[in-house]
C-alpha cells in the first residue's frame, strides 16, 4: 500500500477519490432507481392483467356439464380481450384440459399456483415466473356459482398466461440508458474533481516551495493566505512559525557575530601585552637558576602559563579568521613526505620509540605548506598527549574506481597506541573546546587544535575523520583531493 501511494501523486489520488465517490453515488442511485422503476413497471402490468382477467372470468357464465369445444371458444374470446397484452388462456376441469392456443397445457403454470388458486376461490391468485430466461405472469381464477348467499366453486379453474417481454425490454432499456449516461456523468464529474484537487494542491505546493526556500536559508519566505479553511489556517501557522524562526535565528546570528567579534578583538588586544610578557618571561627563565628555589618555581610557572596563553590567543585569532572567511590558501607543489618529516623534526618528534613513519617518497601535491604543517602537528601532538606511543604516521594515495567519477586522493593517517576515543565522544571530537574526558578540566593545549585542523583540511577541499583502530588507539584520517595537474608517485 505504501509503495502504491508513493507511485501515485496526491493530485491523482484526490481525483480518483472524487470520481470513486461520484461513481458510487451514481451507482447507488441508479440501482435504487432501477429497483423501484422495475417494480413499478411490473406491478402496473401485473395489476392490470389480474384485474382485467378477474373481471372477464366473473362476467363469463359457466354451464355445467363442461363442453370442451364450447369452452375452447369461450377461452379464445377471453384471450382476445387480454390487457395489457394478449393472453393465452388455459382451463382445467377434472381431467379436461383446454386452451385458447395450440397446446392444451402450459409449462409456465406451477403446482404452487394451482394450490393457491384452490385455496382462494373467490379472488384467485397470480405468480411471476421465469421460463428459459423469459419473464411470465400467470393468473389463476376459479369459476364459482352462487346458491343464495353461498358462493361455491364449480371446479373449473381458468389460467391466463401473459409474457412480460415488453416490460422487461423497458427495464433493460432503462438500465442501458443509465449505463450509457454514467460515463458522460463521470467525465463531467472529472471537471469539478480537477478543480477541487487544484484548490487543495495549490496551498500544499505553496507550502512545499516555501519550506524548500526556507531550507535554502531564505527565512523571510511567507505564504499568501487566502480564505479561512483548514489549509488557510495551516498557511497562517507556517507564516507565524517562519516569523518566530527568523527572529530567533537573527538573534542567534547577532549573538554569534558579537561573540566572534569579542573573541577577535580580545585576541587582537592581547597580542601586544602578551608579546611583552613573553619577552619578560624569557629573561626571567634565563635568570631562574640564580633565584631562590621558590622564586624560580614561580618564575617557571608564570613562563609556562604565559606560553599557554599565547598559544590560546594565536588559536583564537586563527579561528576568527576562519569564521570571518579571511583564511586563504597559499599553495605550492611540495613533496608531501618531506613536508611531514620537516614538521616532525621541527618539533623534535624524531624518537623512533615514539614516532613510527611510513612515508613513501615521490608523492607530490599542491598544498599550503604552513597550514598542512599545522594539520600534521596538531594530530601528532594530540596523539602524543592523549594517546600512547608509538604514534604511527602513514602516507599514501588512493585512486577510486573509474565509474565513481572521483579524483585521486592524498591520504594521511595518524594512529596512536592509546585506549582510543569513547564512542559517545567521537561525534564531538572536532568541536571547539570539547573535552573527551570531562574530569580533565585543564589541558596543555588550547582546546582548539582539532577544530583548527578541521578548518585547514576543509580549506584544502578535503575531509578528516576520527575513529578507533581495530587493535585499539585513535586513528585520524585526512583525505585531500589531488587535482589533475598534481603529480603523484
Amino acid at each position: 500500500m505504501t509503495r502504491w501511494r508513493a507511485r501515485i501523486g496526491l493530485r491523482t489520488r484526490l481525483v480518483l477519490a472524487f470520481l470513486l465517490v461520484a461513481a458510487v453515488s451514481a451507482g447507488t442511485t441508479a440501482t435504487l432507481t432501477y429497483r423501484k422503476a422495475r417494480t413499478a413497471i411490473l406491478e402496473q402490468a401485473q395489476d392490470t392483467a389480474v384485474s382485467s382477467f378477474r373481471d372477464r372470468v366473473s362476467d363469463m357464465g359457466v354451464q355445467l356439464p363442461i363442453e370442451p369445444k364450447s369452452l375452447q371458444e369461450r377461452l379464445r374470446q377471453l384471450a382476445r380481450q387480454g390487457k395489457p397484452h394478449p393472453w393465452v388462456v388455459f382451463a382445467e376441469y377434472g381431467s379436461i384440459r383446454v386452451s385458447s392456443g395450440t397446446s392444451p397445457v402450459s409449462t409456465v403454470i406451477t403446482p404452487e399456483l394451482r394450490r393457491a388458486a384452490l385455496a382462494s376461490p373467490r379472488r384467485g391468485s397470480f405468480q411471476r415466473v421465469e421460463k428459459h430466461g423469459a419473464p411470465w405472469l400467470t393468473v389463476a381464477v376459479p369459476t364459482v356459482f352462487r346458491a343464495g348467499k353461498t358462493v361455491r366453486p364449480t371446479g373449473l379453474v381458468l389460467y391466463a398466461v401473459m409474457p412480460l417481454t415488453d416490460e422487461e425490454a423497458n427495464v433493460r432499456a432503462m438500465v442501458t440508458a443509465a449505463r450509457d449516461g454514467a460515463l458522460p456523468g463521470l467525465a463531467v464529474a472529472l471537471v469539478p474533481a480537477l478543480l477541487a484537487a487544484r484548490s487543495v494542491l495549490r496551498p500544499v505546493r505553496d507550502l512545499r516551495k516555501a519550506s524548500q526556500s526556507m531550507g535554502r536559508g531564505r527565512l523571510d519566505t511567507r505564504i499568501q493566505v487566502k480564505g479561512s479553511d483548514e489549509l488557510s489556517d495551516l498557511a497562517r501557522t507556517f507564516n507565524e512559525s517562519a516569523v518566530a524562526l527568523e527572529r530567533s535565528v537573527g538573534e542567534l546570528q547577532d549573538a554569534e557575530a558579537r561573540a566572534r567579534r569579542f573573541a577577535s578583538d580580545v585576541s587582537h588586544e592581547l597580542r601586544t601585552p602578551l608579546a611583552g610578557m613573553l619577552a619578560v618571561t624569557e629573561v626571567l627563565d634565563e635568570d631562574a637558576a640564580r633565584l631562590a628555589p621558590d622564586t624560580a618555581a614561580a618564575v617557571r610557572l608564570i613562563s609556562a602559563e604565559t606560553g599557554k596563553l599565547a598559544v590560546l590567543v594565536e588559536d583564537l585569532m586563527e579561528i576568527s579568521r576562519f569564521d570571518a572567511g579571511a583564511a586563504e590558501l597559499n599553495t605550492d607543489e611540495v613533496d608531501v613526505a618531506q613536508t611531514i618529516r620537516k614538521t616532525l623534526s621541527g618539533r623534535h618528534w624524531t624518537d623512533p620509540d615514539e614516532i613510527v613513519t611510513d612515508l613513501p617518497d615521490g608523492i607530490r601535491a599542491r598544498l599550503d605548506p604552513r597550514r598542512f604543517d599545522v594539520v600534521v602537528a596538531n594530530l601528532v601532538g594530540n596523539a602524543l598527549r592523549h594517546g600512547a606511543a608509538p604514534v604511527v604516521v602513514r602516507l599514501r594515495t588512493e585512486t577510486p574506481p573509474a565509474p565513481d567519477g572521483e579524483v585521486p586522493r592524498l591520504v594521511a593517517e595518524v594512529a596512536d597506541s592509546g585506549p582510543g576515543i569513547r564512542p559517545d565522544a567521537l561525534p564531538h571530537i572536532f568541536d571547539r573546546f570539547y573535552k573527551a574526558d570531562s574530569a580533565r578540566t585543564r589541558s596543555e593545549g588550547s582546546g582548539l587544535g582539532l577544530a583548527i585542523t578541521l578548518e585547514n583540511v576543509r580549506l584544502h577541499g578535503g575531509t578528516i575523520r576520527a575513529a578507533n583502530g581495530p587493535q585499539g588507539g585513535a586513528v585520524f584520517t585526512v583525505e585531500i583531493p589531488l587535482t589533475s595537474g598534481e603529480v603523484t608517485a
